[in-house]
């Protein structure tokens, strides 16, 4: 309880000191509805009318070079406000406290993470309200690197029946995927801010900024060194490949280091990979990197086993429901472990609904 308590008031007082990135005006509120749906200016010059609101977003916009796209392009802006970027600086520096690691604000946090983010939230071409009625919805593309996003208009529920509120957009991340399951969603406070050179559409103040990535991308521990490299050793799958181990998408390639390349084959029910050894070793940490694209091929079930006579095998971890939110997404895995074997087998039993099995790498690594 009394570290719970810390916790919690330690959040608080970090909430205040976030301000000094971007969001000092923020008084926590945005009132939902639209002051006025035409604004006699462009998009940047309407978020810097709004003093106190979008201050975070304006920083954010500064660093990574967007104002000009924001002042000039044909675009279409789901606007994020202060409280967005507050509740993700605020749960980031929550877990870095944790692990003793410096915190994190919008000026200094690393800039290729916050670019991609940034990017999901600027869209190609000017989107009212109005062009989203589809019963599918639209899909769209980020202005910087054409990331697919996707957006719906809908009421929200209102006067004791549903759909009898205002308008909103659900805007989603599609995490690259043609799966609903695999999507992050949030909705708008208000629509259609017309500007000389975009359409805004506001997010609603309790999204946080980044989805559900803003504290995963930045809080990433490279693994320890990979036993793979330093060991002599023999792979092996369970079944290959018709192009065999070393053909264009073998099983040689989901250990050659590249996480540009592929192992792609069949999916059987009992499938497994192996690594032996040319000595024991110990290991405490693996990884998987997913593949370029069709995440419902990743590997979601699985069990990770060591040997010493490739026939009785010890469970060293199982994981159920493991999700890969993005492409060349590489995830390590750690697990308690003394012994030294010279067999490792990764024994998958479920991937996402696909007759089809890929994986980019798969390394076998030291305890730290």
């Amino acid at each position: 309880m009394k570290r719970l308590s810390y916790y919690i008031g330690f959040a608080a007082l970090l909430s205040l000191a976030l301000f000094q990135v971007g969001c000092s005006k923020d008084e926590g509120f945005y009132d939902h509805e639209v002051a006025e749906k035409k604004f006699a200016g462009s998009t940047l010059e309407y978020l810097q009318s709004k003093p106190g609101v979008y201050d975070s977003l304006l920083l954010v916009a500064k660093r990574l070079g967007l104002e000009e796209t924001l002042q000039d392009s044909a675009i279409t802006l789901f606007a994020v406000t202060n409280p967005s970027f507050r509740l993700a600086i605020t749960n980031l520096n929550v877990l870095r406290q944790t692990t003793d690691k410096p915190f994190g604000f919008l000026s200094n946090i690393d800039y290729r993470h916050l670019d991609t983010m940034m990017s999901w939230y600027i869209i190609r071409g000017k989107h009212e309200a109005e062009s989203l009625t589809q019963q599918d919805g639209l899909m769209m593309e980020g202005v910087r690197f054409g990331y697919p996003m996707h957006a719906k208009l809908s009421r929200s529920n209102s006067s004791g029946y549903e759909g009898g509120g205002p308008k909103i957009i659900e805007f989603s991340n599609t995490n690259e995927s043609q799966f609903l399951r695999y999507w992050v969603t949030t909705t708008t406070a208000s629509v259609n801010v017309l500007t000389d050179n975009g359409v805004i559409h506001v997010i609603a103040p309790d999204h946080i900024f980044g989805f559900d990535e803003f504290v995963t991308r930045l809080t990433y521990n490279p693994p320890p060194p990979n036993l793979m490299l330093e060991v002599p050793g023999t792979f092996s799958v369970s079944k290959d490949n018709n192009a065999g181990p070393g053909g264009g998408e073998g099983s040689l390639k989901v250990i050659d280091n590249d996480i540009n390349t592929k192992f792609l084959n069949e999916f059987p029910s009992d499938f497994w990979m192996q690594y032996v050894f040319d000595e024991p070793v110990v290991a405490g940490a693996y990884t998987l990197t997913s593949a370029n694209d069709a995440p419902d091929r990743d590997p979601r079930d699985w069990t990770f086993q060591g040997s010493n006579d490739g026939e009785n095998w010890v469970e060293l971890d199982k994981r159920i429901g493991e999700l890969f939110e993005e492409r060349y997404q590489t995830k390590v895995y750690r697990f308690n472990n003394e012994e030294a074997y010279t067999h490792y087998r990764i024994n998958i039993t479920r991937n996402y609904g696909s007759n089809l099995f890929q994986l980019a790498e798969w390394t076998i690594n030291k305890s730290r």
